[in-house]
């Protein structure tokens, strides 16, 4: 099955969000713009979910704020 993955990085100190088909390629290609952590990501089985999640972290402050006080201490 097919998967489609919305992910958030640290890389130098700043946070990142995307989505991709592919998590590990993806991750080994931020690690060559800086140090990067996976802090979080999420799984889909459809593009369009996962497309309109990410749209919905970066561009919609009250999503991204719940996430973040959910998985940063």
């Amino acid at each position: 099955m097919h998967m489609y993955y919305v992910y958030i990085l640290k890389i130098n100190k700043k946070f990142y969000i995307g989505y991709t088909e592919d998590l590990c390629r993806r991750f080994k290609e931020h690690c060559k713009k800086g140090e990067a952590e996976l802090i979080y990501y999420e799984s889909y089985r459809y593009k369009n979910l996962a497309t309109k999640r990410e749209k919905q972290l970066k561009y919609y402050g009250s999503a991204w704020r719940a996430l973040r006080n959910r998985i940063i201490a």
